[in-house]
């Protein structure tokens, strides 16, 4: 496959996904503003803080307010990050790819993009909750559409690698929301209103009854288990990076347990990693700075992708590399 090929299809997943868990940042507070009274400046800005999008916010906006948040991080076309930027980057790949792609995954994306175009800070503000809940139904379709009836061969392996980075990265930024920012200060742990965060954050990764079948009770602990370290649901760190990891592989033709290039040493390290980690040794040693990590090292193995299968090479590079 042509690397401006592939890496047009793991951008063009990459992107979806990003746009679905941009909706379900948002959806989080919506959640919270709903369960909780008072709502503040303080209960936005973490939202632009974890995209890590900060320092432009506050090149165009004054104050992170719930109107300002809302139109950077969905229609904010300055914002490489928002909503917007994202479906329209996504929608071009598709169409760069239209050959490769099945008429069901363009016409969908299509569809969805403009179906954002069309709307206004207005809906997004007044019926927030059905306006985001349908970027994320939307994405979800896509990933359903694109499974369903693309041939599950290279360049639907590309697709997956791209959705399932950019899935395990969204889910430990969500994840940084909660315990990062939102949780005001200590005399809250444990009482009504952790549970209602806790909860909040649960429906935002659409794992809130998942969870609840597996431990019943939310605690931090089995919450942090749930999202990072389960090997079943689909939103989990773990099991993203194992996904990610199979297709990774199935495009090198390299056995699982080894690897021939950098990306596949990394993440099949980060996902060993994670597999023998406990919950407990997560929160002893701070979830904040326990995602952090996890972030390098997500955008290290990004970076190794890109260099391994999407970067042109000079030809006298690529020659002295060919056996004699």
């Amino acid at each position: 496959m042509l690397s401006r090929v592939a890496e047009s299809i793991y951008w063009m997943c990459r992107q979806v996904e990003r746009a679905e868990n941009v909706a379900r940042y948002i959806s989080v507070n919506l959640n919270l503003s709903l369960d909780m009274p008072g709502e503040s400046v303080q209960q936005w800005n973490p939202l632009v803080i974890t995209t890590g999008d900060n320092e432009l916010f506050k090149k165009l906006y004054d104050e992170p307010s719930r109107e300002n948040v809302i139109r950077f991080l969905t229609f904010d076309r300055k914002n490489p990050n928002s909503i917007f930027s994202c479906l329209w980057h996504a929608r071009e790949n598709a169409r760069s790819v239209r050959e490769i792609i099945s008429s069901e995954m363009w016409e969908h994306i299509n569809r969805f993009y403009l179906m954002l175009k069309e709307s206004t800070l207005r809906s997004a503000t007044n019926d927030a909750a059905d306006f985001f809940d349908a970027i994320r139904s939307s994405g979800q379709q896509f990933m359903g559409i694109t499974d369903a009836t693309m041939t599950h061969g290279e360049a639907w392996h590309f697709c997956r690698l791209g959705r399932s980075l950019e899935r395990a990265d969204k889910t430990s930024r969500i994840l940084d929301v909660k315990y990062f920012i939102l949780l005001p200060s200590p005399e809250d742990v444990g009482t009504p209103y952790d549970d209602i965060q806790w909860s909040a954050l649960l429906r935002s990764a659409s794992a809130l009854e998942m969870y609840r079948q597996r431990f019943g009770r939310i605690t931090p602990a089995h919450v942090v288990e749930f999202l990072v370290l389960d090997r079943e649901f689909p939103r989990a760190v773990l099991y993203c990076l194992t996904n990610a990891n199979q297709s990774l592989h199935m495009i090198s033709g390299c056995d699982l347990g080894s690897f021939v290039n950098p990306p596949e040493q990394l993440l099949g390290q980060l996902q060993s990693q994670l597999a023998f980690t406990k919950p407990k040794s997560i929160i002893d040693g701070g979830l904040h700075e326990f995602v952090d990590r996890l972030q390098s090292r997500l955008n290290e193995i990004g970076g190794g992708i890109h260099n391994t299968f999407f970067a042109l090479r000079p030809i006298e590079a690529m020659a002295e590399e060919e056996p004699v």
